[in-house]
């Protein structure tokens, strides 16, 4: 190869004949009639490209529109289930004060009925516990260590839990605050 020789070719073919258009065997122009006719039909084609843009346009704009509503609707009522599942145990939180001469027994019993609609309440929302056992290893993801004390068990592991922690649908709504075991 030499320098003088392109590297590249054109990506287009050099026009024969700069003259006008030929009719279909290249033979020379082209009558003028089928040039409008060839017009019309791009011109016809151009309108149905056209139209069908601008009907993609809007059923995608329709389409936006309606996820943003649904987004919207969404936010709105996200805690509605929510506050459904806890007002029964507000209820039983009213019945017990509309009774002022009720028993100590009877308010414990109360007490704890009204704590097991609480914890099913959470349980059908999906706000679960962090309650580690003693011993369990501490996880800073999960866990809030308050104080390390010595203990009789491994380092770094859970001596105590003083207030649980709970999960909502695997996210840390609050971390159990715990006492730690002290390295040896």
């Amino acid at each position: 190869m030499s320098t003088n020789e392109p590297i590249y070719s054109t990506p287009f073919p050099e026009p024969a004949d700069s003259s006008g258009p030929t009719d279909s065997n290249g033979a020379g122009p082209a009558p003028a009639a089928s040039v409008e006719e060839r017009l019309a039909e791009l011109e016809g084609r151009h309108a149905e490209v056209s139209d069908a843009y601008l009907r993609a346009k809007a059923d995608a704009e329709n389409t936006r529109r309606r996820a943003e509503e649904e987004i919207s609707k969404a936010r709105k009522f996200a805690v509605e289930a929510f506050a459904e599942s806890l007002l029964p145990v507000k209820d039983s939180m009213e019945a017990a004060i509309a009774l002022p001469n009720a028993t100590p027994e009877q308010t414990l019993e109360g007490v704890h009925a009204t704590l097991r609609q609480l914890n099913a309440a959470l349980e059908r929302n999906k706000v679960l516990p962090i309650d580690p056992p003693v011993g369990t290893k501490f996880d800073p993801h999960q866990h809030q260590a308050i104080s390390v004390v010595p203990a009789e068990q491994d380092a770094n592991t859970v001596v105590m839990v003083l207030q649980k922690g709970y999960l909502i649908a695997d996210r840390v709504l609050r971390p159990a605050l715990v006492t730690v075991a002290a390295a040896k």
